[in-house]
């Protein structure tokens, strides 16, 4: 069979007397791309940086081309995790720098490309999100919400990545533009041949983007399948979070 890009198992995490994640078993394979839907606070943004190595999970596994990134050397997890880009909810683009220099931003702090050559770089890949050149000089304050979102692609795809991370990438934007950010990521997912893994809200999104869709639900992957399963799935949780009913096995919790 063939080996999971991603393989976590038994990952749990805690802060203080709450329990987030509770024992995840997860697989992603390569070549495909997977969606972890859930509540707010069930736990979808501390999984992602686990694998990122920005939280330190209390127990558990995650492999990456099968090894161990929790139990490797700093340096070789560093290069495992080096194969990662990742597309911000927000997409925590840098206002004091122009859009080329914030595409190329991760690839000069690498010392991938020379400042001489990164502009012409990042135009290329400005150019396979739908930008023209002419956007490379402007700062992101310039640019509209969708305009933004592509920038922050480009520069999440700027380093070719083997793996890459989505975090509510249709977050902000009318139902056209998330449609057309959407197929955006679908064709640099695929002409990249990379491995994706994405957080959304967005049913009409998760269906667009990914291949396989899992839930997350009191520190859990309760449910897992085709994601153009979602909207017609008969497990309780899923159809009651899918279809935004009030009613159900999933019960919001108040503060007091």
């Amino acid at each position: 069979m063939t080996q999971p890009k991603i393989r976590i198992r038994g990952l749990k995490k805690s802060f203080g007397g709450k329990t987030v994640l509770d024992g995840v078993d997860l697989d992603i394979m390569p070549g495909t791309g997977t969606v972890v839907i859930g509540g707010s606070g069930t736990g979808k943004s501390v999984l992602i940086k686990s694998i990122l190595g920005l939280v330190t999970p209390d127990a558990g596994i995650i492999e990456i081309d099968g090894e161990d990134v929790l139990k490797a050397p700093r340096a070789r997890a560093k290069k495992l995790r080096a194969q990662i880009g990742m597309l911000f909810q927000n997409g925590a683009l840098f206002d004091s720098l122009p859009v080329w220099e914030n595409v190329a931003f991760g690839l000069l702090a690498e010392r991938k490309v020379r400042r001489s050559g990164a502009r012409a770089k990042a135009i290329t890949v400005l150019a396979q999100v739908g930008l023209a050149e002419n956007v490379a000089n402007l700062s992101p304050s310039e640019l509209s919400g969708g305009m933004q979102k592509r920038v922050a692609l480009a520069r999440a795809i700027a380093s070719e990545p083997a793996i890459m991370f989505f975090d509510e990438p249709t977050t902000g934007l009318d139902p056209i533009m998330g449609a057309v950010i959407d197929e955006l990521i679908v064709d640099c997912v695929r002409r990249l041949g990379s491995t994706s893994i994405a957080i959304t809200h967005d049913m009409a999104s998760a269906q667009r983007i990914a291949d396989q869709a899992a839930m997350l639900y009191e520190g859990r992957i309760c449910w897992s399948g085709p994601a153009a399963g979602l909207l017609t799935s008969t497990d309780a949780v899923v159809e009651q979070f899918t279809h935004g009913r009030a009613q159900g096995p999933i019960k919001m919790a108040l503060r007091r």
